[in-house]
């Protein structure tokens, strides 16, 4: 099963970003939680429906988990449809590899 952190910026140190439509990058990990690459969200600057759209990425890369600190009802809904786990995180001091390493044993 693959994962995403939403990440601020695309290298293992970047730092942790709570927004789920609108962060700046997603970090997909593989099944054995080892980062496999980052992926800009284009969808930032979106007038409306970031979050949306985000969740249908999601289902375009096969992701069955979603690590964030916040999604929005829509996004929710349309992840809970096609079975997309949500970890929330509120820790914004965290890393992406602070991340990896905690949840490097699931």
């Amino acid at each position: 099963m693959k994962t995403v952190i939403t990440a601020a910026g695309n290298t293992a140190d970047s730092a942790f970003d709570r927004r789920f439509g609108r962060g700046a990058w997603f970090c997909v990990l593989n099944a054995s939680n080892q980062i496999e690459e980052f992926i800009e969200n284009v969808l930032v600057e979106a007038s409306n429906g970031a979050g949306t759209k985000a969740a249908e990425k999601m289902v375009e890369l096969g992701i069955g988990k979603v690590i964030s600190g916040d999604f929005g009802p829509k996004a929710k809904d349309l992840l809970d449809k096609f079975e997309i786990q949500m970890v929330i995180l509120q820790d914004e001091s965290l890393t992406v590899q602070d991340i990896v390493n905690r949840f490097q044993h699931e």
